[in-house]
């Protein structure tokens, strides 16, 4: 398992190499801004998906 700063070093590396900087940036101003709640966001995103269908669908895009 990753320590904190790992996973911040990462997690930020990803958003710029997806995003760009500026845009990274405007991801995280948002985030801090609006409250969200991740485990009703899930909830809603994918209704009819299960953990386990997400996994694979995540093993799939990973292979590709």
């Amino acid at each position: 398992m990753k320590t904190d700063i790992e996973l911040r070093s990462d997690g930020m590396k990803l958003l710029r190499s997806q995003l760009g900087l500026v845009e990274s940036e405007r991801f995280l101003a948002l985030m801090l801004r609006e409250p969200f709640d991740y485990t009703r966001w899930r909830q809603h995103q994918w209704p009819e998906c299960t953990v386990a269908d997400l996994a694979e669908k995540a093993r799939r895009l990973r292979a590709e």
